[in-house]
């Protein structure tokens, strides 16, 4: 199309529209009440950047917080939210949250991914806690109400050896919880999830390479450490972070399958999901894969064809809450259970998003935390907090959580921490490495 033509097409929805986005839906609302205002918060109390959605209604003080965390891209989730998200929403009554929510995905024509599917999350749990409130009612119990009374969790034990590694697991397991991740350093400075040590291989082009044999043998000795010192009835998973090939995961989930692993997470990258299948079926480790879906249905995908056991998706990475509980009504009814996605790098909001579903669904496996600093407490009053290895979600209208503004001011976000670290993620001939 010519610039005089796409400028003539232009205009023309213009006139169509009045110049703005069409705002009312197709059938009258029952009372006054509307967006007024979409805006975005940034801020990074641990150095992290968290990334919020408020969303502003007609009637003072009613508002709703969501999560639209893509830590990596914050910048342009925040461009998303404000300069193409935001304006469709306002004027609209915020009730209509499937309605708003499908109009958004549909908007941008090319749909999906994580910078547009984080920013309609952000939207769509800003609605859903502003559901609650106006209802008096904390959104678990809008989806159904409680199906267990609270929600266990795991937590990460990691050290530059094994012997650091469990010394951690016992200090979790002293704080009262069950289910503990390990993961333990190596060679070169890729090593995920735990600290690695520097020129591991100084003979080779890149001396802080991360090599997949090392780790295919170092694993299972981890675990095998792990079930002699800390016994039979502590439950223990590990995180790949998606650096093997379908055969090397097959061969590690042999290896560990003497550990009883609760699951084992990320074996392969996106890019060979559709071997996921095959992988499960000759894995005896439960397969927990998902925190890097873009959309709720490349989660379908792998619920649908056997590809998991456990869905590590978390609320803001697929849209919102709207698509995540039909998501995990799919996945009751076809056998697979939840284990959610939940680092430092998702917002206190995002937590009490994903703890809604836990909480409601009969689904849940097992739900992954982060102790959140006091700054971030301070910026987020109502941060869940792990008791006892469970979290409980809040008896408060809505999410239960708020942001302080004027605290989050203090923790400005930081571009490029994730982009420091994966561009050293190499393997000792100096090829690139999935970080």
């Amino acid at each position: 199309m010519s610039m005089e033509r796409a400028e003539r097409h232009a205009d023309q929805l213009l006139d169509a529209t009045g110049g703005l986005p069409q705002a009312q839906p197709p059938w009258p609302a029952r009372d006054a009440l509307r967006v007024t205002g979409v805006r975005v918060v940034v801020t990074a109390p641990e150095g992290t950047p968290l990334v919020v959605v408020r969303v502003d209604t007609s009637d003072p003080g009613l508002y709703g917080l969501g999560c639209a965390t893509f830590t990596q891209r914050y910048a342009a989730v925040v461009a998303a939210v404000e300069e193409h998200v935001g304006p469709l929403v306002v004027g609209r009554h915020p009730a209509d949250i499937e309605d708003i929510t499908r109009m958004i995905h549909y908007s941008s024509y090319w749909r999906g991914g994580p910078v547009l599917n984080n920013a309609l999350s952000g939207v769509d749990q800003a609605l859903w806690d502003i559901a609650g409130k106006r209802a008096g009612m904390p959104v678990h119990e809008l989806l159904g109400g409680r199906s267990r009374a609270a929600v266990e969790v795991y937590s990460h034990a990691a050290g530059a050896t094994v012997a650091e590694t469990l010394d951690r697991a016992e200090a979790l397991l002293a704080e009262g919880y069950r289910h503990v991740r390990l993961q333990v350093g190596g060679p070169g400075l890729g090593t995920y999830g735990a600290p690695g040590s520097p020129n591991g291989y100084p003979r080779s082009p890149h001396p802080d390479g991360w090599d997949v044999n090392h780790y295919l043998a170092a694993t299972p000795a981890l675990f095998a450490a792990a079930r002699e010192r800390l016994g039979d009835r502590v439950s223990l998973m590990h995180d790949v972070h998606s650096r093997l090939t379908p055969k090397q995961a097959v061969v590690l989930a042999r290896a560990l399958e003497p550990y009883r692993l609760s699951f084992l997470e990320d074996v392969v990258p996106p890019e060979h999901y559709d071997r996921l299948p095959e992988v499960r079926e000759a894995s005896p480790v439960p397969i927990a894969v998902g925190e890097q879906l873009g959309s709720a249905a490349e989660a379908v995908r792998l619920v649908r064809d056997g590809g998991v056991d456990l869905l590590r998706l978390h609320t803001s990475s697929v849209g919102g809450l709207t698509p995540t509980r039909k998501l995990v009504a799919l996945a009751e009814l076809l056998g697979v259970r939840t284990a959610f996605h939940s680092p430092g790098d998702i917002s206190p909001v995002g937590v009490a998003a994903n703890l809604a579903v836990d909480v409601s669904t009969p689904a849940f496996g097992y739900q992954e935390s982060h102790t959140y600093n006091e700054a971030t407490h301070e910026v987020f009053p109502g941060t869940p907090v792990v008791r006892d290895g469970y979290l409980t979600p809040s008896e408060l209208p809505g999410w239960g959580v708020e942001l302080d503004e004027k605290a989050a001011l203090r923790h400005p976000p930081v571009k490029f921490l994730h982009e420091r670290w994966s561009t050293r993620v190499r393997r000792p001939d100096g090829g690139l490495e999935a970080p």
